[in-house]
């Protein structure tokens, strides 16, 4: 994966310096064996997922395309009313990962499912008209708000519950926060 990686960056850097500094950084990281993987976490792998997954991007869009796409990072999801459709896209995609990036689809986490039942999509649930945040990612922001209720913390899980129909759980967050504030 790392020298698939390598040889995208070279199509579109020339600075033979920029690339060896990119080698060094890429290849400096290794999980199971030398050669894949990048130091999750690290800045640099943020930025080199998408220049990495950009081929993927280009295939649905261009290749296949698909009107209705969306990744973030290493999660995406694709929207269609035809239920055959998606299934056929699912072995296609699946190839041009397999063959072009060393990748494979997780297969816990591919399902076709209707939007009315709602879309399971980065810690959150969405539905037509509202999100809400997924069961196990409000257990664990709750657990851990036990532990740690300090202001930092609490505005950050604020901050993502903004983003839902979350009214009950930031009441919630703002309450463990107060039980913790006169604990000391």
């Amino acid at each position: 994966m790392q020298k698939i990686l390598l040889d995208i960056l070279a199509l579109y850097i020339a600075d033979v310096g920029v690339l060896w500094l990119l080698d060094r950084i890429i290849c400096s990281f290794y999980s199971t064996e030398h050669g894949n993987g990048l130091p999750l976490g690290n800045l640099t792998s943020q930025l080199l997922v998408n220049i990495y997954l950009n081929e993927f991007d280009r295939f649905v869009k261009q290749k296949l395309r698909v009107k209705y796409y969306i990744r973030y990072a290493d999660d995406f999801v694709i929207f269609s009313q035809n239920k055959d459709y998606l299934e056929k896209l699912i072995h296609q995609v699946e190839n041009f990962l397999v063959t072009r990036l060393m990748l494979m689809l997780h297969p816990n986490k591919v399902s076709i499912e209707t939007i009315n039942s709602g879309i399971d999509y980065l810690g959150w649930v969405h539905f037509p008209d509202h999100r809400v945040l997924r069961t196990v990612t409000k257990k664990r922001m709750l657990k851990r708000l036990q532990n740690n209720s300090e202001p930092a913390t609490m505005a950050s899980y604020l901050g993502l519950l903004s983003h839902g129909n979350t009214k009950k759980l930031q009441n919630e967050v703002l309450r463990i926060g107060k039980l913790n504030v006169t604990h000391y």
